[in-house]
Order: structure tokens, then C-alpha cells, then sequence
């Protein structure tokens, strides 16, 4: 009997120390992931990167992580005109059956899925808010956007021949790795009855959304209280290398 606790104590210790050994091992691993996406992506701070799944060392042992979770504060994408860039806050993105090379310099997830948000005045920079002739002698232009609820978003329009803005609910969609906003419904000034085409040269309006990291892709969209809230999705992710 005194051998078998004896056996057990050991086995208990043997059983804490691999799983110090572990979480130490994810720790590092972790941090030097970081550090290999910042350089990777050219991020302007450290990412969050969580590995998820236990034990760490059998799925390093295998070659493949079953879950990582990266997360980054403000993501600078591209919008394809003139190296122009928009902002892309809170990305996170879940990265599945991530593989890796046996030199740790090359990692590529089998599938990856996130979400982010793409605040109201970074949106703002796409649409004409610069005042634009609509004729009759009236300019117009966008000086707002926020949330219309309901998933819609309010765009302001400020007409020269008005005292205030006016506002019209929009719906906004994504087409070919575009954000697009077109307007549901058009106002009609007192008196005015304008053609639509030129309305619709300053409500509606998209933007391009490339390059994010791994060359994942917009999915969807829908307007919430503090931006447009978007989700990312890709196959084949390149992390590293």
C-alpha cells in the first residue's frame, strides 16, 4: 500500500509539472506568434494571440493547432485607391486546423472566421462630403452617418437651399469584397423634385475593403450602434511566411 501512494503522489506531480510544462510552452508560443504576425502583417502594435486546446505540446508534437484566436486593437486595411487606408477596429478571428512548418517560419489555417467593426466616421471618408453641385443651382452633401437601427444606417445630407439636414435610411451590403450603401428611400425637398441619379451621386456610395491579414475576406455587414459591424471569413489562411 505504501508503495501505491507512493506511485500515485509521483503520478500527481509527474501530472502538475506537464501541465506547468504546457502552459509555459503556450505561453511562449503564444508571444513568439505575436510578435511573427505583427512582422507579417506591418501591425503598428502587438496582437493578441490565444491558442487554444489542451494539451499544447501533443498538438505542437502533430503539427497542427486545433484553435488559435488572434486579436487585433486597430487594423489598417486597404481601400484601393491612391494607398488610401481605412481603419478596422476590434478584428478578431477565429483560425481553425492551423498546420505549420517544422521551423515554426510558415502557419496556414484550414479555415478562419471573425468579426470587427468599421466605425461611422472612418466610413464617413468614402461618401461626397464635399458639397456637389445636384442642379438647379442646389449642393448637397453627406455630413453624417450613424445608426438607423434595424440594421440600417442614417445618412445626413446637408442641401444648401435647407436649414438642417436631411436624413434617409440606408441598407448596406457587401458585393465583390465591397461595403455598399444605397439608400432605401429618396427625400423630396419643398418645391423640388430632383432626379434621382444625382441624389444618388451623394446617399450611396461603397468602399474597399482588401488586404486584410491572411487575404481573409468580407462575408457580411450590418450597422449597429457604433459602426458598421462586419464578419470576415477565408479558407487556406496564410499566417506566417
Amino acid at each position: 500500500m505504501r508503495a501505491l501512494r507512493v506511485l500515485l503522489v509521483v503520478v500527481v506531480i509527474l501530472g502538475v509539472l506537464f501541465v506547468i510544462v504546457d502552459r509555459v510552452a503556450v505561453h511562449f508560443a503564444e508571444g513568439q506568434a505575436a510578435d511573427r504576425l505583427r512582422t507579417t502583417e506591418n501591425l503598428a502594435s502587438t496582437p493578441d494571440v490565444s491558442i487554444k486546446g489542451f494539451p499544447f505540446l501533443t498538438q505542437l508534437a502533430g503539427g497542427e493547432l486545433d484553435d488559435v484566436e488572434v486579436g487585433i486593437k486597430n487594423y489598417e486595411a486597404d481601400t484601393g485607391t491612391d494607398g488610401q487606408k481605412i481603419r478596422i477596429d476590434d478584428l478578431r478571428a477565429d483560425m481553425r486546423g492551423v498546420s505549420f512548418s517544422g521551423d515554426y517560419s510558415s502557419a496556414t489555417a484550414e479555415a478562419a472566421t471573425g468579426t470587427a467593426t468599421i466605425a461611422y466616421d472612418e466610413l464617413l471618408k468614402a461618401a461626397r462630403s464635399e458639397p456637389t453641385d445636384i442642379g438647379l443651382g442646389i449642393t448637397a452633401q453627406v455630413v453624417g452617418l450613424s445608426d438607423g437601427g434595424n440594421g440600417k444606417i442614417k445618412v445626413s445630407v446637408k442641401f444648401s437651399l435647407l436649414p438642417e439636414p436631411v436624413s434617409v435610411l440606408s441598407s448596406v451590403t457587401v458585393k465583390d469584397n465591397k461595403l455598399q450603401v444605397r439608400a432605401d428611400t429618396l427625400p423630396r425637398l419643398v418645391g423640388v423634385r430632383l432626379i434621382e441619379s444625382r441624389f444618388r451621386s451623394i446617399t450611396d456610395f461603397q468602399q474597399v475593403i482588401d488586404q486584410l491579414p491572411g487575404d481573409i475576406r468580407l462575408d457580411s455587414v450590418r450597422a449597429a450602434e457604433k459602426g458598421v459591424q462586419i464578419t470576415v471569413k477565408g479558407s487556406h489562411v496564410k499566417l506566417a511566411g
